[in-house]
Formats: structure tokens, C-alpha cells, sequence
């Protein structure tokens, strides 16, 4: 067999392993985080994060798929591992990348609900006062 096919087989599978953990991963632990958000909605946040869930890997997977060609054939042992560890790493980077555009808009919803939480003072303010002179 061809090396550059067996190079695709273990990218394959090491790429789609390790989509499927930090899916998983992110789904278990994000669970909670999102149930915060949508203010303990535990029926919506399941949805959401369901929602999220396929969202991530039909990109990761369709990236994956995408970067699965190369234009050099693999001709030895060291070229195997040179081509899996471009590919590998460009792909947890992207997994890396996606999982934190994740976490940051869900904590600008997180913070822009806790904003509207907060207790608004009873009457607006009445007045001005200007800084001390000295100061």
C-alpha cells in the first residue's frame, strides 16, 4: 500500500477521533454553562447546545474533508509523520480556534443577560457633581 494512503487513513481517523472527543467534551461540560446563560432553561439550553454540537462538526468534519488531499505522494517513514503533523496541528488549531469563538460569544450573552439582572436604581440620578478642585 501506498503511503500517502496510509497517511490519509490515519489522518482520517486520528482527525474525526479527535473532532468527536471535543465535541462530546465540549457538549458534557458546556451543558451547564449554557443552561447559566439562558437563565436556567435546562429544555432550551439542551437544544442549543444540540444545536451547537452538529454545527461543530459539520465544520470541523467538512474542514477536515477539505484538507484531506496533498500534492506530494509520501515517499518514507519521515514524510508519513511530516505530512500527519502539518495536517494534525492545522486541524487542532482550527478545533482550538472554533471551541474559542464558542466560549466568547456565549460569555457576551452570559454577561449581556447578567447586565439586564441587575437591579436599575429606583430613580434616575438628579444631579451632577463637579470634582473637587484640588484633587
Amino acid at each position: 500500500m501506498d503511503l500517502t494512503v496510509v497517511a490519509y487513513i490515519v489522518y482520517l481517523l486520528v482527525s474525526v477521533g479527535l473532532t468527536v472527543w471535543v465535541a462530546r467534551t465540549l457538549s458534557r461540560n458546556g451543558r451547564i454553562f449554557l443552561a447559566d446563560v439562558l437563565h436556567g432553561n435546562e429544555k432550551l439550553a439542551d437544544a442549543v447546545n444540540h444545536l451547537l454540537v452538529v454545527g461543530f462538526y459539520l465544520v470541523n468534519l467538512g474542514f477536515v474533508a477539505l484538507y484531506l488531499s496533498q500534492e506530494e505522494s509520501v515517499a518514507d517513514a519521515r514524510g508519513l509523520f511530516e505530512a500527519l503533523s502539518v495536517k494534525l496541528g492545522v486541524v487542532l488549531l482550527v478545533l482550538g480556534v472554533l471551541h474559542l469563538a464558542n466560549v466568547y460569544v456565549l460569555n457576551r450573552i452570559r454577561r449581556r443577560g447578567a447586565l439586564d439582572r441587575e437591579p436599575h436604581p429606583p430613580v434616575p440620578p438628579q444631579g451632577w457633581t463637579a470634582p473637587a478642585a484640588g484633587a
